[in-house]
């Protein structure tokens, strides 16, 4: 594989990791929006054309009001109001179908003029079984809310999300695969890449736990901070028989976890911050930790104003984003150490 062919496939693989960032912003404005449940079916291909005639849009309106959102939610809303949450929605789909196109299209070209190599090739299926898996969790998650109850499960959502992180990271990391690097000695090089990865797992299970709080409207309730309310240890922390559920379904409790997580997270990357100075490691490894410790504190920051202003839509979109940012410096972070060498680590003096 020519250096022209690496360029041009990791141009590819950040398209798609920059499409990824932008479907996710889209789909939290039509979470946030209630916007998601307003096509009540998928046509991948016909789906593409949206109502264009008064009658249309009046066949599309009759077919909402047949499911439980619009009955137990939205009787009597306009026709405009209908088209605004419409809107959101098939912008959502369309994004999707776009990433589609940008992911299949190329790989067609590539794989016919032979610009892959064998690792390339595989990287490039993953991504297009990810895809396509993606596509058919979204249909699933929309599907638990149109039967009975006018929500999505959370747990479908938090599936649906972390297929969205899963793509992007696998983007990022497979473009920066393809850019040329020098293997430098990095002292501390195997610590703090080891740390980084424990900070990777539990920013994974906290942006899981951030879809619970999504799904399960949990950032409506004890919009203070930093006690909830005047606790620190909610009285309905537990209120769920058998305990275990409390973790996944008590709106409280998932709160609270997301809260824990984030400042332990926050306390991680100032704990790697102060060790990569502490091993008289290269500036380019303090400037990745430091980018980390940074868009820590400020998705810390927006989150608490996110929850005490009540969730809205600008400040819960930005922490959704914020969150994907974060990981994607991460997982830079991460790789950046794994291409270089160890070094001789130069730890403080004991006492």
């Amino acid at each position: 594989m020519t250096l022209k062919d690496k360029k041009h496939i990791r141009i590819w693989y950040w398209s798609g990791a920059i499409l990824v960032f932008l479907i996710l912003v889209i789909g939290g404005i039509t979470r946030l929006t209630g916007s998601g449940l307003s096509m009540t079916d998928w046509k991948p291909i016909m789906g593409a054309i949206p109502p264009l005639s008064e009658a249309d849009w009046e066949t599309a309106f009759d077919q909402y009001k047949q499911f439980p959102e619009y009955q137990q939610l939205n009787r009597g809303m306009s026709l405009s109001d209908f088209q605004f949450i419409f809107f959101w929605e098939y912008l959502h789909r369309m994004i999707g179908r776009l990433i589609g196109f940008v992911f299949i299209i190329p790989f067609g070209w590539f794989l016919v003029k032979k610009k892959f190599d064998s690792t390339q090739l595989k990287r490039a299926l993953i991504l297009l079984t990810l895809g396509a898996a993606q596509g058919l969790m979204g249909w699933y998650m929309v599907q638990s809310g149109l039967i009975d109850i006018p929500h999505v499960s959370h747990y479908r959502l938090a599936a649906h999300l972390s297929l969205a992180f899963v793509i992007f990271g696998c983007c990022v990391w497979f473009a920066l695969d393809l850019k040329p690097k020098r293997r430098l000695k990095i002292p501390g090089r195997s610590e703090l890449q080891r740390w980084l990865w424990i900070f990777l797992f539990l920013l994974s299970i906290q942006i899981i736990w951030g879809a619970f709080v999504a799904g399960l409207n949990a950032g409506y309730i004890y919009n203070t901070f930093p006690k909830m309310n005047e606790f620190w240890f909610p009285p309905q922390l537990w209120m769920l028989e058998p305990s275990v559920v409390n973790f996944f379904e008590n709106m409280v409790t998932v709160q609270w976890i997301h809260r824990v997580l984030a400042t332990l997270l926050g306390i991680m990357a100032i704990g790697m911050w102060v060790r990569s100075h502490q091993l008289k490691t290269k500036l380019t490894v303090k400037i990745w930790v430091l980018s980390i410790l940074a868009v820590v504190l400020i998705q810390y920051l927006i989150g608490v104003f996110t929850l005490l202003y009540h969730v809205p839509i600008g400040l819960g979109v930005l922490h959704q984003a914020v969150a994907m940012i974060l990981f994607g410096v991460v997982i830079g972070a991460i790789h950046y150490l794994s291409k270089q060498r160890q070094g001789v680590s130069i730890s403080p003096p004991a006492g």
